[in-house]
């Protein structure tokens, strides 16, 4: 039974920093490109970053890029995203993807004063 569960999302205020986890289960991770994606209240679900499966290539959102760091350990079958500097507009619902078939449930990110 495959599995993709995000966790590390809560309320932060602007300027913050959260990392997101994504545990993996269920299919051979470390074959599988991976992705974050995300989705805010009223908006379609857009694209946050990808990384290769060696974790040796990774390609960012423009509104992300230089804020965000997604990783992964293989080993733990395990995605990350370290997201600094948070912006209000950075508030959504963050999902894994296991592309192109698997999909997470989802964290909740808050980025209020």
């Amino acid at each position: 039974q495959v599995q993709l569960v995000e966790s590390g999302g809560g309320l932060v205020q602007p300027g913050g920093s959260l990392r997101l986890s994504c545990a993996a289960s269920g299919f051979t991770f470390s074959s599988w490109l991976m992705s974050w994606y995300r989705q805010a209240p009223g908006k379609e679900r857009e694209w946050v970053a990808t990384i290769n499966t060696l974790g040796s290539s990774t390609d960012y959102a423009d509104s992300v890029k230089g804020r965000f760091t997604v990783s992964r350990d293989n080993a733990k079958n395990t995605l990350y995203l370290q997201m600094n500097s948070l912006k209000p507009e950075d508030t959504s619902v963050y999902f894994c993807h296991a592309r192109p078939r698997y999909w997470g449930q989802g964290t909740q990110v808050i980025v209020s004063s």
